[in-house]
């Protein structure tokens, strides 16, 4: 307990006692469910920052990859899990508030099942087009799909994820006509854009920063409210005529409901300890990442708002619940 409060320093402090059969935890490795394949953009920042987590504790932080349903899947398997802190997870929007919208019946509710630890980061979404798609910017993309409705597609992370719901947000509000693509993840999709399989794509940036740079996707435009720095010449969706179109994807850790306070106190502590490192700023911030960490309560009234904001949305859209 010492040496974990001295790595934590300041951030530490604001720790609640802890109870008294909480006082060896960790003392054994901690599962870390991201629930995405390998390479995307959710499996990097569970990585880097179960990495430092694993750093602090003096304990393994073991990744478990469980992909399916844009989240769901992984998510519900922690809600499932024995409420002990040896099960946790890092998941993105979808498996924490969208699914909720777009899902009719959803195995777990987010804000009472889990127990929602921090949000570690946000990450804007960026558009992508195929090199062989014949546009170079938005206005073609939208003059396109309008003379050949329908043949156009793209693909997403998942169904119900942020990419889609953004990515239906933009047809909606384009009164364009393109055909979704769901994958499992965000690897396999941009692999497919890449290779031509697929026209388009809105993903998290660091999924598909090293492509743009690479020239293997064509960057269109960011549907956030700023430009990226890295990307400069790339406009907002905003600033092309799609203002309602901000669809910031987030990553947030939890637990399962019922995870002793003191437990979850530490989690909490080591994972905002880890997101204020100076190496995983380095990591995750060059690559489009805003890192957060902030408080259990501040995470789930978050939580709550996003929910609500994205029904309103669906229901404007018109967009089917699944």
């Amino acid at each position: 307990m010492r040496a974990l409060l001295r790595a934590l320093g300041v951030v530490a402090l604001g720790v609640l006692p802890l109870a008294a059969n909480a006082q060896d935890y960790p003392a054994k490795p901690i599962r870390l469910v991201v629930p995405f394949p390998p390479g995307g953009p959710n499996d990097i920042i569970g990585r880097v920052v179960g990495q430092k987590m694993q750093d602090l504790f003096g304990q393994l932080v073991i990744i478990d990859n469980r992909a399916g349903a844009g989240g769901v899947i992984g998510a519900d398997n922690i809600a499932k899990s024995e409420p002990d802190g040896y099960s946790i997870g890092i998941a993105s929007a979808g498996a924490l508030a969208l699914s909720t919208v777009l899902m009719e019946k959803m195995p777990y509710d987010p804000v009472k099942d889990l127990a929602l630890i921090t949000l570690i980061a946000k990450v804007p979404e960026i558009l992508v087009a195929s090199t062989k798609l014949p546009v170079t910017s938005i206005a073609d993309l939208v003059a396109l799909a309008k003379a050949r409705p329908g043949t156009i597609n793209y693909a997403s992370t998942g169904v119900e994820s942020m990419p889609h719901l953004g990515a239906e947000l933009f047809r909606i509000s384009a009164g364009i006509d393109i055909v979704h693509v769901p994958y499992r993840g965000a690897a396999p999709a941009v692999n497919d854009v890449v290779g031509h399989q697929v026209h388009l794509m809105l993903a998290d940036i660091p999924a598909l920063l090293p492509q743009i740079q690479a020239g293997r996707v064509r960057a269109l435009a960011v549907a956030s409210r700023s430009r990226f720095p890295a990307l400069p010449d790339v406009p907002t969706l905003a600033e092309l005529g799609y203002p309602q179109v901000e669809a910031d994807n987030w990553y947030g850790m939890f637990a399962p409901a019922r995870t002793p306070p003191a437990v979850v106190a530490r989690l909490h502590a080591a994972a905002v300890a880890a997101v204020k490192a100076p190496d995983v700023q380095d990591k995750l911030e060059s690559q489009g990442a805003i890192l957060v960490g902030n408080t259990s309560a501040e995470f789930a009234a978050f939580v709550r708002g996003e929910i609500a904001k994205w029904s309103k949305v669906v229901q404007a859209a018109g967009i089917k619940i699944n």
